[in-house]
């Protein structure tokens, strides 16, 4: 960004000058920005009075000893910092995309998205990426991104890091579906559906089958599943389900497959069996690696058929519990 000075017309690199500011407030001195910046002496001087003449204001305090900037150049900095991190971040961006991915991007994610429906499309990002090497691992124990050096994770519902930046991918609604034959022996009305007839989905922390809160319009019914079986896995609890062994709450887009052919059937589905919301998270970062940003795209084409958790939800962040 080039300007004519306002006051004698010589040219002033606006941009470049702004850069010289801050290493000058930032180091403390004007001799100390020119060795950071490989420039001379005279030459940081003569940029910082040219800024000033150009803006019409006193940016700098000197004196023999030390400097300190005025008002004005307290919050002319802060624009500055704002206006050079923006610039960085636009030519990352653009460097980053005209350059091949390469190198390992590590990712973890919960075992039933990830073997539902992410994994099975990472085919087609490990063939748009020949020189990217992905490592996946699938766990319901998440660990902590940054202490393990994942370079992005799926988690559902709640965050459990504070130093992750969240974005939403999709939402899914709990339903309860179980075969045809067993669907159609099942009472009309969840309340008086038999636990044992229910099979239900382990949670590890703490670990307990997690009960089906339902609700249509005011009315409310809990379910304690009590069935024969019990599974910390989505997966499982699909093909229980299929067997006929009973009746599964699970998230839609997890047993969409096996509605669209009939193998499943949803019991009262006019009944609210609550929503999970998935958010992609990346460490903290004045920029994403374009390996990082390659895969997060991918995930939302990936996703794109599902609807997104609303954007003005506040992402519930849980610290983890600290051992004694």
């Amino acid at each position: 960004m080039t300007t004519l000075d306002k006051n004698n017309g010589t040219k002033l690199n606006l941009l470049w000058a702004m850069e010289v500011f801050v290493r000058v407030a930032e180091s403390g001195g004007f001799a100390r920005a020119a060795e950071s910046l490989d420039l001379a002496n005279p030459t940081v001087t003569a940029c910082m009075r040219k800024l000033e003449v150009h803006l019409g204001v006193t940016l700098i305090n000197r004196n023999t000893r030390f400097i300190s900037l005025t008002e004005p150049g307290k919050r002319y900095f802060q624009h500055c910092k704002d206006i050079l991190e923006a610039v960085a971040l636009a030519e990352t961006d653009v460097e980053s995309r005209l350059k091949e991915l390469s190198g390992t991007l590590t990712i973890e994610m919960p075992i039933a998205i990830g073997q539902a429906l992410i994994c099975p499309a990472l085919n087609e990002f490990a063939a748009r990426n020949p020189r990217l090497s992905v490592a996946v691992t699938l766990t319901n124990q998440p660990r902590s991104v940054v202490q393990y050096g994942i370079d992005a994770a799926i988690r559902m519902d709640e965050i459990r890091e504070i130093d992750l930046i969240a974005r939403p991918l999709c939402q899914a609604r709990f339903i309860l579906c179980g075969s045809p034959g067993l669907v159609r022996s099942l009472p009309q009305h969840p309340a008086d559906l038999d636990p044992r007839a229910c099979l239900g989905l382990i949670r590890e922390d703490p670990r307990a089958i997690v009960p089906w809160s339902l609700q249509h319009g005011t009315e409310r019914v809990e379910v304690r599943p009590r069935g024969p079986l019990h599974f910390n896995s989505s997966e499982a609890l699909i093909g229980a389900a299929l067997a006929g062994t009973g009746l599964v709450r699970v998230a839609d887009l997890f047993a969409n497959t096996h509605l669209q052919t009939g193998d499943l059937v949803t019991y009262c589905p006019q009944w609210d069996a609550g929503l999970q919301s998935f958010y992609v998270v990346t460490p903290r970062a004045r920029a994403l690696p374009g390996k990082v940003r390659a895969f997060i795209d991918f995930l939302l084409d990936t996703l794109k058929a599902w609807p997104s958790p609303q954007a003005w939800r506040q992402v519930p962040v849980r610290s983890p519990a600290r051992g004694g």
